[in-house]
């Protein structure tokens, strides 16, 4: 598929906004009843696919299983106001490894030395990582308007 872009930033601006940030990425899914969902999520960004992680029986895998169209906002929440949101197609899959939850453990707690890593390692087995493909991205960034 082909990435359409708008607004401010480029593909490298995005590209190293998404991989250094550590904002949990808003993912939004449409629900049984056409209403969407938000859900806050860890994620890793590798230049062309966000890859998160969630339990085999949550919702949000429901949700997925059902429609792998998606919606993204990762921005933080004060002011001044800037990120990136967009759309795109998710793609599941067993994580059962766990190579990406452990990675999001450390980008997020920074290592796995936790009672939270602890237990959501002791659950790895029922991991399915969630693969999304952005299709379009937007940009905003009010930083020097809004300093």
């Amino acid at each position: 598929m082909t990435l359409a872009l708008k607004g401010p930033w480029a593909k490298a601006e995005i590209d190293t906004f998404l991989q250094q940030s550590t904002f949990p990425l808003r993912l939004a899914c449409v629900g049984e009843d056409g209403f969407p969902r938000v859900v806050s999520v860890w994620y890793e960004f590798d230049g062309q696919h966000f890859r998160c992680v969630s339990h085999r029986s949550s919702q949000l895998i429901k949700l997925l299983e059902q429609s792998d169209r998606v919606g993204f906002e990762l921005a933080p929440n004060e002011p001044p106001y800037y990120g990136v949101r967009g759309q795109g197609i998710a793609r599941l899959s067993s994580a059962a490894d766990g190579k990406v939850l452990r990675a999001m453990l450390q980008r997020y707690l920074g290592g796995t030395d936790s009672t939270l890593g602890s237990w959501l390692l002791s659950r790895v087995e029922d991991e399915i990582l969630i693969s999304i493909e952005p299709v379009r991205l937007f940009t905003w960034d009010y930083r020097e308007r809004m300093g």
